[in-house]
């Protein structure tokens, strides 16, 4: 085992639920069920799948863990999507503490549904595809991927985050938080946009494929 990586891995891991955490439950205080829910949905399956990752792929660890991007217009979309997180944790916290717009159990159950569901899509995404990082670039070596979630929409991986980051304010039963989070399909798709035009540039074969993959996010739809 890379114990560099390891303990890289669990230093990330601690941060986010650090910052997480004081971000909904400063404004929401502790007695936020909703709250605990998402933690747990969140965490727990993040911190599996990290060691999953950790003995079977430890370079994909690697690269999800790495975060510099390059391309100027894409560190102004993680800038936005980082105040959108931030906008939209602070705002559930307070809309908990406050209850302006509180929404019923059973819905942040039903989302919390969803976003295991899209979970599962997201680690699926992850085997199928060796060459995912968290930043826009072509890599050595790298080879195009058109088969199963690739063959039905040409950006799964930004289709299972859309489903996670949009039921997030539901798991947190805040309609405010919600109107925050509607931001990501905006950014998403700016992100996107500029992802093809590096891999256009860069990735051999992925012209032919945006020609035999339509779709780029959502099936049947755009």
């Amino acid at each position: 085992m890379n114990k560099k990586l390891f303990f890289q891995a669990i230093a990330k891991f601690l941060l986010g639920v650090i910052l997480v955490g004081v971000l909904i439950f400063l404004p929401a205080g502790f007695n936020y069920p909703q709250g605990w829910l998402f933690m747990g949905i969140l965490f727990i399956p993040m911190f599996v799948a990290g060691l999953v990752m950790m003995v079977k792929s430890p370079e994909l660890l690697k690269k999800r863990l790495s975060a510099k991007e390059k391309e100027g217009e894409q560190q102004l979309v993680l800038k936005l999507s980082a105040l959108m997180f931030i906008f939209g944790f602070v705002a559930a916290g307070l809309d908990h503490r406050f209850g302006w717009l509180p929404l019923p159990w059973w819905v942040s159950i039903a989302a919390a549904v969803l976003f295991l569901l899209a979970y599962v899509v997201y680690a699926e995404v992850l085997r199928e595809n060796a060459y995912l990082s968290r930043t826009i670039e072509v890599q050595e070596g790298q080879k195009l991927v058109d088969t199963g979630l690739y063959g039905i929409v040409r950006h799964p991986m930004y289709m299972a985050t859309l489903l996670l980051f949009l039921s997030i304010p539901l798991v947190l039963g805040s309609l405010i938080s919600l109107i925050f989070f509607l931001a990501y399909p905006a950014i998403i798709i700016a992100r996107l946009k500029n992802e093809e035009k590096v891999l256009e540039e860069g990735l051999e074969g992925y012209k032919e494929y945006k020609d035999k993959v339509k779709y780029r996010l959502i099936p049947f739809i755009w």
